[in-house]
């Protein structure tokens, strides 16, 4: 009995609980902010069992964070032969008659399994970090060799590709974003670098000329020309825009009748417009504190890894997290284009909320599994020189 309290002790100092409680307090606050929603009416899309099913996916996401934190990080990599044929399966699905297009989205990303309806890339996303993170640090010192660089180009275009002819937009930039972070931390030479930075302009001319359809051109040209949009694009952004500005310092509160206005997916991908409405400034700006700390932070355990793979897997999930909180934010303050991306642990949905806490549970997993202390003098290709400051 003493031995196993002495590892759950072990164990508990171990764990990450900064971070850890960081992603259960937005998680608290997206619970209240979807109770909200409900009681005041505010959308008439929302029912009891959104926040029902949000609060189930948090419990369930913190027990998953609980448990993949004991678990060596390395292990759960190597049974990448598992749970990736599963994510590219769970994908392909979504081209068949099994896939679901979700009342206003415009891509079909969701499988409609009887009454539960699963996003598969959020799946994929977990997926490819830890595929890719195992990928470059068996390959790093190869990386740099024109057949070792094509396989892995080939390995980062594989899920943008396949979430691209969904229509997912959206996620495609989002996978794009953790795979250049996740090459540029590596030791990838230059030459790469400005070939991607030549290749990425032209990149964007051909999906504009030959990919992008209307719709998703004319979300970008009213950025650009506000107040310029005849089929009305801009109106759920302008609605968002003035529900922010509505809160002022501190807000209306979360339960004040029927004073709000409502925003299409104000639930979802313009949560951050109710935060602002409810909680005013001061609300809204504390949220992008916490989110900056669990990039941050998130960040930090990958600099502390006790190797390269472990620190490849933090940044995955760092990006991750950023990359989903600028577009959504972009997307309210209309600096971004209506794009459908969520807010980590904010947003309703089980299946990017589950995804998110398994993702942090990753990170912990890298922290709980460092055996050394961090220190910004560490060198890699020789670890004993490594001991100034221990």
């Amino acid at each position: 009995m003493k031995t196993v309290l002495q590892a759950v002790a072990r164990y508990w100092k171990k764990l990450d609980k900064p971070l850890l409680f960081a992603a259960m307090l937005c998680s608290a606050l997206s619970v209240v902010l979807l109770y909200s929603i409900y009681v005041n009416h505010t959308l008439s899309e929302i029912d009891d069992d959104d926040y029902i099913i949000q609060l189930v996916a948090v419990g369930i996401g913190v027990l998953s964070v609980l448990v993949l934190a004991a678990i060596d990080y390395h292990k759960i990599a190597r049974l990448w032969f598992v749970y990736a044929p599963i994510a590219l399966i769970l994908v392909l699905l979504t081209f068949t008659s099994l896939g679901y297009r979700r009342a206003g989205a415009d891509d079909q990303a969701w499988l409609q399994l009887g009454s539960v309806t699963l996003q598969p890339s959020e799946i994929l996303k977990l997926a490819f970090i830890l595929t890719f993170s195992l990928h470059l640090a068996k390959d790093e010192e190869n990386m740099n060799r024109p057949l070792h660089m094509l396989l892995l180009i080939l390995h980062g275009c594989m899920p943008i590709g396949l979430v691209f002819l969904q229509g997912d937009y959206g996620t495609a930039v989002v996978f794009a974003f953790i795979f250049a972070a996740m090459m540029l931390i590596a030791h990838i030479s230059w030459k790469y670098v400005l070939a991607g930075m030549i290749a990425v302009p032209a990149a964007l001319v051909v999906a504009w000329n030959f990919v992008l359809g209307s719709l998703h051109k004319n979300r970008i040209l009213v950025l650009l020309h506000p107040g310029t949009d005849p089929e009305g694009l801009e109106y759920q952004q302008d609605l968002g825009l003035s529900a922010l500005a509505s809160g002022k310092l501190f807000g209306v509160g979360l339960f004040d009748g029927d004073s709000y206005i409502s925003v299409p997916e104000m639930h979802n991908d313009f949560i951050f417009s109710y935060i602002g409405q409810t909680l005013g400034f001061v609300g809204a700006m504390a949220v992008v504190l916490v989110m900056v700390f669990l990039c941050l932070r998130t960040l930090a355990n990958g600099l502390r890894a006790n190797d390269r793979q472990g620190m490849f897997l933090c940044i995955g999930v760092s990006s991750m997290i950023f990359t989903h909180c600028f577009m959504n934010i972009g997307m309210v303050l209309k600096v971004m284009p209506v794009i459908g991306v969520p807010l980590p642990f904010l947003s309703a949905g089980g299946t990017s909320t589950l995804s998110m806490y398994i993702a942090i549970g990753m990170v912990i997993s890298v922290r709980t599994h460092n055996e050394r202390k961090y220190n910004v003098f560490y060198d890699y290709k020789n670890p004993t020189l490594a001991r100034v400051g221990r």
